[in-house]
C-alpha cells in the first residue's frame, strides 16, 4: 500500500512556516528572514520513502491585502485550503491565537485532517503552552494540537506521525527523486531577495521584485544576470548604495548561498531598474509568476 498526499502549510506572518517547511524536507526551500511577508509564492517541498510521499506547500501568511500583489498572494494561501489533503496550521506562542480569526473559523469548517503546530515553544513556559493548547482544541476540536519548535527541531517527528498516519492511499505524485517543483532559476531569485530583506530596511524589501534574465551552465560555474526591480528611483539610490557598496555587499552575500544551495561556483551580475507599477500591474505579477 502507498501513500501520498499535499501537506499545506498556512499560517500568519512570522509565525515560522518557512523554518518549520524547511525542517521537514531536509532542505532550504523557502527563504526565512525575521521580517513578515518573506514568502511570496507557493513553493512545494517533496519528501518520498518507499511506501508514501509527502507533498509540504509553503504559502505566504495571511494578512489583509494592501495592492494586487498581497491580493495574489492571499490567492495563493485560499487555493492551498482549497486542494489540500491535509492542513498544517503553524502558530506559536507570540502572536494572539484569535489573530486573522476568520481563518480560525475556517479551518473549524474544513473536512479534511488539520494539525495545529503551536511554534517557538522555546521561548515559552509550559503554562502557556497548555494554555494555547486548550484554546485551540476548544476552537477547532478536530484539530490534532502539537506543541513544537521549528528552529530547535523539537518534537518534529510527532508532526511528522500525525501527518504519516493522516495520508491517503495514492500513487506518488512526483518522481521519487524530486525534492521541490520548482527551477534553479526560482531559487536563484529567492536567494537574492533574501539577502535583500537581510540587508535593507523598512519598507524597501517589500518594494522590490528580482528577476532572473540570464542563468547559464557552464562547465565550472553557473553565469546568472538579475535585474532588482524597484518602485522609486529613491529606493534605487538605496538599493545601490554609495559607489554601489550596498549592491556589491548584498550580491556577494547572494553568490556565496548560491554556491552552497547550487554546489557550484556562481558568477553573479546584478542591476536595479525602477518599475512603478510591478506591484499593481497584472501583466507584471503575471512575468513575475503570481498571477494563477
Amino acid at each position: 500500500m502507498h501513500r501520498a498526499g499535499f501537506v499545506n502549510i498556512i499560517g500568519n506572518p512570522n509565525v515560522g512556516k518557512s523554518t518549520l517547511m524547511n525542517a521537514l524536507v531536509g532542505e532550504k526551500l523557502s527563504i526565512v528572514t525575521a521580517k513578515a511577508q518573506t514568502t511570496r509564492h507557493r513553493i512545494m517541498g517533496i519528501v518520498s520513502g518507499e511506501d508514501y510521499q509527502i507533498v509540504y506547500s509553503d504559502t505566504p501568511g495571511i494578512l489583509k491585502p494592501n495592492y494586487r500583489l498581497q491580493e495574489n498572494m492571499m490567492n495563493f494561501v485560499d487555493s492551498a485550503i482549497g486542494d489540500a489533503d491535509i492542513i498544517l496550521y503553524v502558530t506559536d506562542t507570540v502572536e494572539k491565537a484569535d489573530k486573522n480569526v476568520e481563518y480560525v473559523e475556517k479551518l473549524s469548517r474544513l473536512e479534511c485532517p488539520v494539525i495545529i503546530a503551536i511554534n517557538k515553544i522555546d521561548i515559552s513556559d509550559q503554562a502557556k503552552v497548555v494554555e494555547l493548547m486548550d484554546w485551540w482544541k476548544e476552537r477547532v476540536p478536530k484539530a490534532v494540537i502539537i506543541p513544537v519548535s521549528a528552529k530547535e527541531n523539537f518534537n518534529l517527528e510527532s508532526v511528522l506521525s500525525e501527518i504519516s498516519s493522516r495520508l491517503p492511499e495514492a500513487p506518488a505524485w512526483f518522481d521519487k527523486d524530486q525534492f521541490t517543483d520548482r527551477n534553479l532559476r526560482f531559487f536563484a531569485s529567492e536567494i537574492l531577495r533574501e539577502k535583500i530583506l537581510e540587508n535593507y530596511s523598512e519598507e524597501i524589501p517589500y518594494s522590490c521584485q528580482v528577476e532572473i534574465e540570464e542563468f547559464r551552465e557552464g562547465a565550472d560555474r553557473y553565469e546568472i544576470s538579475a535585474v532588482i526591480y524597484v518602485l522609486r528611483d529613491s529606493q534605487k539610490g538605496i538599493i545601490i548604495g554609495k559607489g554601489g557598496s550596498a549592491l556589491k555587499r548584498t550580491g556577494t552575500a547572494a553568490r556565496i548561498e548560491m554556491e552552497d544551495f547550487f554546489q557550484k561556483k556562481v558568477f553573479l551580475r546584478t542591476f536595479v531598474k525602477v518599475d512603478p507599477d510591478w506591484r499593481e500591474s497584472r501583466r507584471e505579477l503575471r512575468r513575475f509568476g503570481y498571477e494563477q
